[in-house]
């Protein structure tokens, strides 16, 4: 059953030097939070998972605690994470480069107990095999050539729900994304939320995350509706391309 914590400790308990984390989460269902909580203990070599990273892995790049990076998409005024890739600054960055097709076939496998996935489309005739580990299969009954992905299993999953109850069920809501695979293809999960009730209401298309896959929660009652992450996103576009300003943002953090 997961354990309803304060969000300092659930990171202490799950974030380590080296560790392979999955952040999950669209628009206002970015886990910003969990990951300045992250920040603030400043891990090291981390693998960092994430569909499309947004300011969230940007920071955790500029501040030098990811050693690696597996995503599909960049979106805009992610400098941190160019600048780590062009000019080593402050590590080195090593980057694995997928479809978000290939991402969410990959999570699957994972949460199947599977050794990898398999797609169809995306890689064949691309470079991404210069970029990523992709090997070929035939299938058995029609002799089709496919891709082969190696399956994701990261050692924590991170994202942010609407709601939990106090039994530790998780109410996603908003934009799935990717965070249900994520966190069942997880040994861990730390999960986020804007409140925790009694019992989960109905909500149409809303994921519920049963108890067991979800090992912390955490209740962090600041996330907006999806224009306030847009207006979020706009406002670290320039602090994010100034490394001098990066850095003092980032010291007010560590704060």
């Amino acid at each position: 059953m997961a354990t309803i914590s304060a969000l300092a400790d659930a990171v202490d308990a799950l974030v380590h030097d080296g560790a392979e984390i999955a952040l999950e989460g669209l628009g206002a269902s970015a886990p910003e939070a969990a990951a300045h909580a992250i920040l603030r203990r400043r891990p090291r070599d981390l693998t960092l998972v994430g569909t499309v990273p947004g300011p969230a892995g940007d920071q955790l790049v500029g501040a030098g605690c990811v050693k690696r990076l597996v995503f599909a998409r960049l979106g805009p005024g992610l400098h941190r994470i160019r600048e780590a890739l062009v000019a080593c600054w402050p590590t080195p960055l090593e980057i694995e480069e997928h479809t978000q097709a290939g991402m969410a076939a990959r999570y699957v496998a994972g949460a199947s107990g599977l050794p990898f996935a398999i797609v169809r489309g995306g890689y064949t005739g691309t470079d991404l095999a210069e970029v990523t580990r992709t090997g070929v299969v035939r299938c058995p009954f029609t002799g089709e050539e496919l891709t082969a992905l190696p399956a994701l299993h990261p050692d924590l999953a991170v994202v942010h729900a609407r709601r939990a109850d106090r039994a530790g069920n998780v109410q996603l809501g908003g934009p799935p994304g990717l965070r249900k695979e994520a966190v069942l293809a997880a040994r861990n999960a730390l999960v986020t939320v804007e409140e925790v009730v009694d019992e989960l209401g109905s909500e149409p298309g809303a994921v519920v995350l049963p108890a067991f896959a979800v090992t912390r929660i955490a209740v962090v009652p600041t996330a907006g509706p999806d224009a306030a992450a847009d207006a979020v996103e706009a406002a670290w576009a320039p602090v994010s391309a100034d490394r001098a300003r990066f850095t003092s943002w980032l010291e007010g953090i560590r704060a």
